[in-house]
C-alpha cells in the first residue's frame, strides 16, 4: 500500500447518507409548482406513476450497466401527465431532491476531507446516480463545504455504471493520470461489487467504507467481502490514521 497521489470517492452512504428516502415528499413538493393538472391527479399518483416508469426503465437499464438521468425521466412524467410546472426541469430536479433526501454529511468527512488538502492529496467524486453533476456538485458543496473535489462525474451523464471500469478510467484521465499510475488512486465507497471490485479490476487501490451508523435503503447484499484487495473501515477517521501510518513509514 502506497501514499496516494489521488483519492476518489463515492457518494452515496459514502460522503452523505440518505436515509429514509421519500419520493412521495419529492413528488409533493414539485407539485406545489404546479400550474396545471387537467387530470386533477394528487401526489400520491404522480408518485406511483414516476415509480411504475423507474422501476420499468431505470432498474432494468441498471441491470445491463447503464444509466438514465432524472432529467429525462422527469420530462417525460409531467409532460405525459399533462402537468404544466412554473420552474425549469433543472429546478424540477433540484426541488424533488431536496425534499425526497436532503443528506446528511457522513461522521468526520469533513475533517478527512481536510486532512488530504492539508497533504496534498488530490480528491474527486465518481458516482452511481441519477441526477445531474451540477445537482451533485451543489449537494456536496452545501453538506461538505470546502472539500476540495477536482471533479464530480455522474454516471447520468456517461451512460455507464460501475463497476464499468471505463468510468473509473475516464476519472483517471480527467485527473490526467494514466493506467502506469493507477495503482497511485485510491478509490472509496460503500458497494462491494460497484465500487471496491471495480476500482480494483481498474487497476485503483479499494477502500471499503462499510458505515454502520446510518440507515442505507440501498444496502448491497452480500456472503463475503469483496474477493480483491482493499481495506475496510467504518469511519472516516481510520482512513486519516491509516495515512498517517503510511506517512511514519
Amino acid at each position: 500500500m502506497e501514499w496516494p497521489k489521488m483519492i476518489l470517492f463515492d457518494y452515496g452512504h459514502t460522503l452523505a447518507a440518505e436515509s429514509g428516502f421519500s419520493s412521495l415528499s419529492g413528488v409533493a413538493a414539485v407539485m406545489e409548482h404546479a400550474t396545471a393538472n387537467p387530470r386533477k391527479l394528487t401526489d400520491e399518483q404522480v408518485e406511483a406513476f414516476m415509480s411504475g416508469v423507474f422501476q420499468s426503465m431505470c432498474v432494468n437499464a441498471h441491470k445491463i450497466g447503464a444509466e438514465l438521468h432524472n432529467r429525462h425521466m422527469c420530462q417525460l412524467i409531467y409532460e405525459y401527465l399533462q402537468i404544466e410546472l412554473s420552474i425549469t426541469i433543472d429546478e424540477v430536479e433540484r426541488v424533488f431532491w431536496e425534499n425526497a433526501a436532503p443528506g446528511v454529511a457522513m461522521p468526520n468527512a469533513a475533517r478527512m476531507l481536510a486532512y488530504l488538502g492539508e497533504n496534498g492529496i488530490r480528491a474527486g467524486v465518481v458516482s452511481n446516480i441519477g441526477f445531474s453533476g451540477d445537482s451533485l456538485t451543489r449537494r456536496l458543496s452545501r453538506l461538505l463545504p470546502g472539500n476540495g473535489f477536482e471533479f464530480v462525474i455522474a454516471s447520468s451523464e456517461y451512460m455507464v455504471r460501475k463497476p464499468n471500469p471505463m468510468i473509473f478510467e475516464l476519472a483517471l484521465r480527467k485527473a490526467r493520470l494514466d493506467g502506469c499510475e493507477a495503482g497511485a488512486v485510491w478509490f472509496c465507497g460503500d458497494s462491494p461489487t460497484a465500487d471496491i471490485e471495480g476500482a480494483s479490476s481498474a487497476g485503483l487501490f479499494a477502500v471499503w467504507y462499510d458505515n454502520l451508523i446510518y440507515e442505507n435503503p440501498f444496502k448491497e447484499k452480500y456472503d463475503a467481502p469483496p474477493p480483491c484487495d482493499h481495506m475496510r473501515i467504518h469511519d472516516w477517521q481510520e482512513l486519516i490514521d491509516a495515512l498517517e501510518s503510511i506517512k511514519r513509514k
